[in-house]
């Protein structure tokens, strides 16, 4: 029973910050053209590494999704990097 209640701990730890929100503009992305970035913190979030324009990732297009999401991915690479406080946020805009 220890066992599984480590377990269960462990997941909750580290699957408790992931997120999605997704924004519409226009129609909404109907084509399989996707852009992918992401965006770095560091001080828990307070001090931005990089800029991520969803704006500039559509280009031209008037109809497109971004995507905003903190993964599986994101955890764990806020884990490897915990000792500077670095954190990540995927950015991917549909076309």
């Amino acid at each position: 029973m220890k066992k599984f209640s480590l377990a269960l701990a462990m997941v909750v730890i580290l699957f408790s910050s992931c997120y999605t929100l997704t924004h519409t503009v226009g129609t909404g992305g109907s084509g399989g053209e996707k852009v992918e970035k992401r965006a770095w913190y560091i001080l828990f979030g307070l001090v931005p590494l990089n800029t991520v324009e969803s704006k500039a990732m559509a280009g031209d297009a008037t109809n497109y999704t971004v995507t905003s999401s903190h993964t599986v991915v994101d955890v764990l690479l806020n884990i490897i990097t915990g000792i500077v406080t670095v954190g990540s946020q995927t950015v991917t805009v549909q076309k």
